[in-house]
């Protein structure tokens, strides 16, 4: 016998006021724990898309190798801006 049918024949067994009580305490924990809406997949999107969408993309001018030459690029801007000291 699977648990909900158990289940179900425990609860046929119960005297009404029971039932009416057991009733009561399963819309207090339907309240207290809300079922959260499934989140929707888009698969048709690539991540190239949604970042695109979300504005992430293209939101700084950097120059194209700066993933390679950010240490020396750093340096650079640094000595500049605090070379009065």
């Amino acid at each position: 016998m699977s648990t909900p049918e158990q289940i179900q024949k425990e609860i046929q067994a119960l005297p009404e006021e029971a039932q009416s009580l057991l009733i009561d305490f399963i819309e207090i924990l339907k309240k207290r724990y809300p079922k959260s809406p499934e989140p929707k997949v888009d698969a048709e999107k690539s991540y190239y898309q949604k970042f695109k969408e979300s504005g992430l993309i293209g939101f700084v001018s950097v120059e194209e190798d700066l993933s390679t030459t950010y240490k020396q690029v750093l340096s650079e801007r640094l000595n500049t801006k605090y070379d009065h000291r």
